[in-house]
């Protein structure tokens, strides 16, 4: 099995180094083509996998394509390699708005997978949404399954409702920085050294996440949990509820889903 990139932004990036730790794949599996050579030949040394001279050349040698460039960039991409697309290749899609069957339209041929992966998939604490074509078969599900789960989890959710899950998995990511960076500040403001408002911010808030997945109740409850009567916890919800928090998030994943409808293909 030998595994193409084009493209080795952060999110390639991620992936490639998910897959040389995981037991799914070995760095000589791999290979990368990227516009930056310098970047190429970064990781070619960090991390032993094989640089290619063009995108075609990467089509050519790899059963899998992950094609990890900007939206803006997969018309052109696709254009270039789709001579050399054969029904085998499985070819999957990380950029929002770009769905199977617009790719399908320019490549004719190969087994399309849509995916929105994020960017703890850095350190391997990655979400990924993956959307299947119908006639996918099993056995390519669990390669691109494998791909995935190397830097994280995995959710399966049919195409319709992948933008949703962009919306929120993709794009939060943003939105809790915000918040850690906004706890901080208050707790820098009371006095906290710096370094120690961040680590008890992102603690907090890391830890609350794995909360709601471990015990998996309902975040009410947990959240119901921690407010004891006229304590200090309602009160900071209380003055959380005055200014909006709510409605803040709730309109910004819907902002956020509307923007990448704008831009489909």
């Amino acid at each position: 099995m030998k595994i193409g990139f084009i493209g080795t932004g952060n999110m390639g990036t991620a992936l490639i180094n998910g897959l040389i730790n995981s037991d799914f794949v070995t760095a000589n599996d791999i290979y990368a083509y990227d516009v930056s050579y310098d970047k190429l030949l970064k990781l070619k040394d960090e991390l032993s996998i094989n640089i290619s001279k063009s995108n075609v050349d990467v089509t050519n040698e790899c059963d899998v394509i992950i094609l990890a460039v900007k939206p803006n960039l997969y018309d052109s991409v696709l254009e270039e390699i789709k001579n050399d697309v054969d029904e085998n290749k499985i070819i999957i899609i990380i950029a929002p708005g770009i769905s199977i069957d617009h790719v399908k339209s320019i490549l004719k041929k190969g087994k399309i997978v849509r995916t929105i992966p994020n960017t703890p998939a850095l350190i391997g604490e990655g979400i990924t949404a993956i959307s299947y074509p119908e006639d996918m078969s099993s056995r390519d599900k669990e390669i691109v399954e494998k791909i995935f789960k190397s830097c994280g989890e995995i959710v399966e959710i049919k195409e319709n409702l992948i933008d949703a899950a962009m919306a929120i998995s993709s794009c939060s990511p943003a939105y809790v920085y915000m918040f850690v960076e906004a706890l901080s500040d208050a707790g820098v403001s009371l006095g906290l050294p710096r370094d120690v408002a961040y680590k008890l911010s992102s603690k907090a808030v890391s830890g609350s996440g794995s909360m709601v997945l471990k015990t998996g109740f309902h975040p009410g409850y947990l959240k119901d949990m921690v407010t004891s009567p006229a304590g200090t916890t309602i009160q900071g919800v209380r003055t959380l509820e005055k200014y909006g928090l709510r409605s803040a998030v709730f309109e910004a994943v819907i902002s956020s889903f509307e923007k990448v409808k704008g831009n489909k293909q």
